[in-house]
């Protein structure tokens, strides 16, 4: 599985994170394409600190043109949402061009909500902490793009055969 290493290495230590989008979807047993990592991580500064770090040590670098560690700056984060739109910070591998990484800055579901109700998946010999369906398809709701629709259908369907309300 593509990003096992960022995710082992997410566990090693110790982030407050959960994988939503595409991978998670994936996880949840739902087949489908999707090229970057999605994460809704705890934005206290310390644990975007541990993001930041790890993603360093295993050779991502963001792909704006700013200091990695600014996006511990609440300031600054509120600042790039306001003022340039920005939902999501990513990083990028320059040896691994098609393998981006996006950390939410804004999501209908904190990370608090979202993190009492993590699931605990395997995902190539590493347990990872995955968004629940249900908020999941909070997330995907709030889209225009087809492929939220049709993961919203494919999760819902999901959900109906699990015995989930």
């Amino acid at each position: 599985m593509a990003y096992i290493d960022v995710l082992a290495e997410l566990e090693r230590r110790e982030v407050r994170y959960l994988v939503v989008g595409g991978v998670a979807v994936n996880l949840h047993g739902v087949p489908r394409m999707t090229a970057d990592l999605d994460l809704l991580i705890d934005l206290e500064r310390e644990n975007v600190l541990r993001v930041v770090s790890a993603l360093a040590a295993l050779g991502y670098r963001p792909r704006v043109p700013v200091a990695a560690e600014d996006l511990a700056d609440h300031v600054k984060r509120e600042n790039w949402i306001r003022e340039k739109n920005m939902l999501v910070f990513s990083f990028f591998h320059h040896e691994k061009p098609y393998e981006l990484i996006d950390l939410l800055l804004a999501s209908p579901v904190s990370f608090e909500e979202a993190s009492a109700r993590t699931e605990r998946l395997s995902a190539g010999g590493t347990t990872v902490r995955v968004a629940s369906i249900e908020d999941l398809i909070r997330m995907k709701s709030i889209t225009e793009r087809g492929q939220d629709r049709a993961d919203i259908e494919a999760l819902e369907r999901l959900r109906r055969l699990g015995g989930q309300t």
